[in-house]
């Protein structure tokens, strides 16, 4: 039997599994496929390993992989519950950890509210990354921040923006009638994106408040994204729609994003515990 935990960042939703304690599995992409199936498993966007580093520089190592089976190279919502789990379940006693994943390492300040209990925690996402060859998109020239692809027959315009995994974001009047479920997988698809990528719909309400639905590479559109809410007040702040602070609404709640003076890009935003429970690893 394998023990898991349930955890959410405003309704993005993942198993966790304690791998510091020698837990493996056979075939990881097709357990995340299996654990991630809402019919015949535990039902999440995801799974989530926490692991020892391979570096000394590093207190953890996350390892994400998405519904489809898919590895990820980030995912903000997931690494905020991560620092909650360590915190909940007494793997480390520091308010600062750092988290080892395929995007860097990461550093997140753990939040404590009056009681001792970790329900929110803020997350250094690093520096937004604009190279097309780094992001990755095949367009090999100096970036452009307007890239317009060809989507559902109608030409869109995009700001492609990686936060350590790939983001495509594009502006609109109103996110609540766009069909993100036709539009979403063509543009994550398009052929210029090698590895895929992330979409963002974004509805400017002002300089410091914006409003977005995302299409989740390998997963469909989630209640919320936190890399994605982070693209998304990038490509506002260079396209000149917002300023340094934004606090972006997602359909599960809402996410402070910072660009800082370090050209960093600071989230906060809470982490809850579901459930635990056992399942039978095979299914």
């Amino acid at each position: 039997m394998l023990k898991f935990t349930k955890m959410t960042g405003l309704g993005n939703d993942y198993i966790y599994v304690d791998c510091t304690n020698g837990t493996k599995f056979r075939n990881i992409p097709e357990m995340a496929k299996k654990l991630s199936n809402r019919h015949f498993g535990v039902g999440s966007d995801g799974l989530i390993l926490i692991d020892k580093p391979d570096n000394e520089q590093s207190d953890f190592k996350m390892r994400i992989f998405n519904s489809d089976g898919s590895e990820a190279e980030m995912c903000g919502n997931g690494i905020r519950c991560m620092a909650k789990y360590i915190h909940d379940n007494g793997l480390s006693r520091k308010d600062k950890i750092s988290i080892d994943t395929i995007a860097g390492i990461k550093k997140v300040k753990i939040l404590e509210d009056d009681d001792g209990e970790c329900n929110e925690a803020i997350v250094d996402m690093g520096e937004p990354i604009f190279q097309g060859n780094n992001i990755p998109y095949n367009i090999y020239e100096p970036f452009n921040k307007e890239l317009d692809l060809d989507v559902n027959d109608e030409k869109m315009r995009f700001t492609v923006v990686s936060m350590g995994n790939p983001h495509a974001v594009t502006f609109v009047e109103n996110v609540d009638t766009i069909p993100i479920e036709k539009l979403g997988p063509i543009v994550e698809n398009n052929p210029i994106f090698p590895n895929k990528t992330n979409v963002e719909f974004v509805q400017i309400i002002d300089k410091n408040n914006l409003k977005i639905r995302v299409w989740e590479r390998g997963v469909g559109e989630t209640y919320a994204c936190g890399t994605g809410a982070c693209a998304a007040v990038v490509a506002g702040g260079i396209n000149g729609y917002t300023g340094e602070d934004v606090t972006v609404s997602l359909p599960g709640g809402k996410l402070d994003i910072e660009w800082g003076k370090d050209n960093h890009i600071y989230m906060r935003g809470p982490a809850t515990t579901v459930y635990e429970g056992r399942i039978n690893e095979r299914l």
